[in-house]
C-alpha cells in the first residue's frame, strides 16, 4: 500500500498543479474584464507580463537557477512569442471586439489544436478516452458560449479572427513548451518564456505609462493580481504538469475553465447563470473528468511495482 501510494505521488503532484492552473486562469477572466475597461489591450499585456517576470525573476534569484541549456531556448523562445506576446495581446483585443460568450467559444478551440499538434510533432498518443472527453467538453464549452451571448452583443469578423489567432497562438505555444521542458525547469521556462513575451510587447510601454497614469487602484491591482497569480504562479504550475503528462491531456484539462469562470462570475460579479450555462459547465467538467480518466487495466500498469523494487523487496 506504502509502494502504491509513493508510486502515485507524482501523478497526484501533477494533477494538482494542474488544478492550481485551472482556477488561476478562469480567476483572470474576472480580472480582465474589470482592468481591460480601463487599460488598453497592449499595454494590459505588457504590464501583466513585466509583473510576472519580475516575481518570477526574484524566485530564480532566490533558488539560485541558472540560465536555461541551450536545447531548451527554441521551445522558450516560440512559447514565448506565440503565448506569452502574441496570444496575451490578440486575446486583450479580441475581448473589446466580441461579447465574452463568442470569444469563450472560438479560443476554446485552442485544447483541440494542442492535441491536434501534439500527436503530429511530439507523438502524443489519442486514446479514445482522451477524444471522447475532449468531445463532451467543447460541447459544454459551445453550450457555454451560446449562453453567454446576449443579443445584444456584438460579434465583428475582426474579433472572431482575432480570437482564434489566441487559440492558435495558445496551442502553438503550449506545444513547444514540452520539449523545452526535457531539458529546463518549469521555473525556467516559465520565466524566460515570459520575458520573451514581455521584450514582444515593448512598443506598447508607452500606452502602459499613460493608463497606469490614468487607470484606477482597482484596475491596477486587478493587472498586479493577473501578473502574479494568472501569470507566474498558473504558467509555473501549467510546465510542472505538462512536464510530467503530454500536451494533449493537459489541454483536455484547461476545459475546466469556463464552468469555474461562470461559477467565480456568480460569486464574484452576481451574474447568475441560467440553466444552459449550468448544463454546459457540467459537460466541460465531466469532460476533463473522462479525459483523465484511464482503464482499469491502465491503472493496474501504473500501480504494479517496477522490477527493481520487486527484486529489493525478495
Amino acid at each position: 500500500m506504502m509502494r502504491t501510494s509513493s508510486a502515485n505521488r507524482p501523478d497526484l503532484l501533477a494533477a494538482g498543479a494542474a488544478g492550481v492552473t485551472v482556477v488561476m486562469w478562469a480567476s483572470a477572466f474576472v480580472s480582465i474584464r474589470s482592468a481591460g475597461a480601463e487599460y488598453s489591450p497592449g499595454a494590459l499585456a505588457l504590464g501583466r507580463l513585466l509583473v510576472g517576470a519580475v516575481v518570477l525573476g526574484l524566485i530564480c534569484l532566490v533558488r539560485r537557477e541558472g540560465l536555461p541549456p541551450r536545447a531548451a531556448w527554441p521551445g522558450i523562445a516560440i512559447s514565448g512569442l506565440l503565448w506569452f506576446g502574441f496570444y496575451s495581446v490578440v486575446l486583450n483585443w479580441g475581448e473589446q471586439q466580441v461579447d465574452a460568450g463568442t470569444a469563450a467559444l472560438v479560443v476554446n478551440t485552442g485544447p483541440i489544436l494542442i492535441a491536434l499538434l501534439g500527436a503530429r510533432l511530439l507523438g502524443d498518443p489519442m486514446p479514445p478516452r482522451l477524444l471522447a472527453g475532449m468531445a463532451v467538453s467543447f460541447a459544454g464549452a459551445v453550450t457555454v458560449g451560446l449562453s453567454m451571448s446576449g443579443e445584444g452583443g456584438g460579434s465583428s469578423v475582426l474579433g472572431v479572427v482575432l480570437c482564434l489567432l489566441a487559440a492558435i497562438g495558445y496551442a502553438g505555444g503550449a506545444v513547444a513548451q514540452k520539449p523545452a521542458l526535457g531539458h529546463a525547469s518549469a521555473l525556467q521556462v516559465t520565466t524566460y518564456g515570459c520575458l520573451v513575451g514581455a521584450v514582444l510587447c515593448l512598443p506598447f510601454a508607452g500606452q502602459l505609462v499613460d493608463d497606469v497614469a490614468h487607470a484606477s487602484l482597482s484596475a491596477t491591482l486587478n493587472l498586479a493580481y493577473l501578473g502574479v497569480f494568472s501569470l507566474a504562479l498558473a504558467f509555473t504550475t501549467w510546465a510542472y504538469a505538462l512536464a510530467r503528462t503530454t500536451a494533449s491531456r493537459m489541454g483536455a484539462t484547461t476545459y475546466a475553465v469556463p464552468a469555474l469562470v461562470v461559477l467565480m462570475s456568480w460569486l464574484a460579479l452576481g451574474e447568475v447563470p441560467g440553466l444552459m450555462t449550468l448544463a454546459g459547465g457540467v459537460l466541460c467538467l465531466a469532460g476533463v473528468a473522462v479525459s483523465r480518466s484511464r482503464t482499469r487495466s491502465a491503472r493496474v500498469v501504473a500501480s504494479a511495482p517496477r522490477p527493481e523494487q520487486t527484486r529489493e523487496s525478495a
